[in-house]
């Protein structure tokens, strides 16, 4: 099961839902593998020394003769790998300019791999570029995290539209497993109004579980560790657990 996680508003809280349900899923037992998407690199530096990372999906992606095997790294959380990034990402674009498979290169250098694992997870940038254009042609599924914020719909029909162009022709099977409410502040009445709105656009595909302001949360990248490890009894570990839950039960 291919899972993207996508918005391209920067800031809601897309990569630490990444880490976070990754991790949660490597501990319900199931085998994981996260895919960093996004040229910034907090989800694999999350996990991994920066010096270890020898070569990442920008070399998977451009070079010929690269295989997933090479470049895919295990983390400290049992079941959990990473196929890591670095800033070279950002040159992507740019190299694949004409190439007529430039949308379909996750796709293909990842065959095999969903019969290696139960869930893969791909972190995408907060761009609608070919990066997250490549996740959506690889996914079976995309997760959109929101904020209730003021700007919290801005851009949401650019990202559905871009979700409807991909599932029209490259890949017919693409569905939205659900939004994920994320940095929600339960005590202002403007969060309470963006909600009533998020929940009148997407319905019932708006997850039950949502992810409550958390320090302890932007804390745990730092220190390299999830939530889960890092503040086990802390609210965001009981809500990606619950998040977790919700994800294996729709897929």
């Amino acid at each position: 099961m291919i899972i993207a996680i996508a918005n391209q508003k920067g800031g809601v809280g897309k990569t630490t839902t990444a880490i976070n349900l990754a991790a949660a899923l490597a501990m319900s037992d199931k085998s994981v593998l996260l895919i960093d998407l996004d040229p910034q690199a907090n989800s694999s530096l999350s996990f991994l020394d920066h010096s270890t990372i020898e070569a990442s999906v920008y070399e998977l992606l451009t070079e010929p003769g690269f295989k997933s095997e090479e470049v895919i790294k295990p983390t400290a959380v049992k079941g959990l790998d990473v196929l890591p990034s670095r800033i070279s990402l950002a040159k992507f674009e740019s190299k694949l300019i004409g190439e007529f498979d430039a949308p379909f290169r996750l796709k293909d250098r990842m065959d095999g791999l969903s019969k290696k694992y139960d869930f893969i997870i791909i972190d995408t940038p907060p761009t609608l570029g070919l990066i997250t254009v490549n996740a959506f042609v690889a996914a079976d599924y995309v997760l959109i995290p929101i904020q209730p914020s003021y700007f919290a719909l801005e851009g949401t029909d650019d990202l559905l539209e871009t979700f409807e162009k991909v599932k029209a022709r490259p890949n017919p099977n693409l569905r939205i497993l659900g939004v994920v409410i994320t940095l929600h502040d339960r005590r202002t009445t403007l969060a309470r109004d963006i909600l009533d709105q998020i929940k009148q656009l997407f319905g019932d595909k708006v997850f039950e579980t949502m992810i409550n302001k958390s320090v302890r949360l932007e804390e745990s990248p730092a220190y390299k560790e999830t939530i889960f490890t890092f503040a086990p009894n802390s609210s965001g570990a009981i809500e990606y657990h619950k998040l977790c839950e919700e994800v294996m039960r729709r897929v």
